[in-house]
Formats: structure tokens, sequence, C-alpha cells
């Protein structure tokens, strides 16, 4: 079992900028993904941001409407942070935190992230 913990969401104005962070209760995977997902009321759960890692080295990949905006990285092997720039209303949702490895998954409870004027 993993256990994720997520901080950082809360309420910003359109423009503004917010972290999240994730820390894993453990790591210790050689291959694994880990990054974040987002969903609004009555949507599908859809990938934001995560980050590959292998024993070859790592990659990210981003949502197409995030992609320039939000930066993800990984502090180290049980923490990644999410940097969400210019934010707009449009990212008002409950992001969620997920690992995965092997056919393993798991999913942090969410934090709410609520873009408004």
């Amino acid at each position: 079992q993993v256990q994720l913990v997520e901080s950082g969401g809360g309420l910003v104005q359109p423009g503004g900028s917010l972290r999240l962070s994730c820390a894993a209760s453990r790591n210790t995977f050689d291959t694994y993904v880990m990054g974040w997902y987002r969903q609004a009321p009555g949507k599908q759960r859809e990938l934001v941001a995560v980050i590959l890692s292998g024993t070859r080295g790592s990659a990210t990949k981003y949502a197409d409407s995030v992609q320039g905006r939000f930066i993800i990285s990984r502090d180290n092997a049980d923490t990644v942070t999410l940097q969400k720039n210019s934010l707009t209303p449009g990212d008002t949702r409950v992001y969620y935190c997920n690992i995965q490895y092997g056919s393993n998954m798991y999913w942090g409870q969410g934090t709410q992230v609520t873009v408004t004027s």
C-alpha cells in the first residue's frame, strides 16, 4: 500500500499561481509514474501532468490545456510538486495525486483548486 498526501490547494484569482505538493508514504520502485489528475463535477478525471521515471531517467507529460503554464517536478523519490501559473477559471477542479507502478495504482484524497475573481 502507498498513501499519498496532497497539499497546496485553495482559492486564487485568475492569472495567479498555486503550488500543489504530493508526498508518497513510500516509493522504492525503479519504474513508476507519479503526478496529477483533475476532475470537475460530473466529468471524467483527466491527466494534468505526470513524471515517468525509470532506470534510464525520467520524462514529463502534460495535458495540452496546461502545457506552458504548469510545471511538474520531483523533489525526491517520494514527493512531486505541480507549479501552476496563469490560472484561469477553467482550471477550477479537484486535483488528485496519483502513483502507478506495475499493475498498482493509488490516489490521494484530492485537493480543491478554485480560480475566481
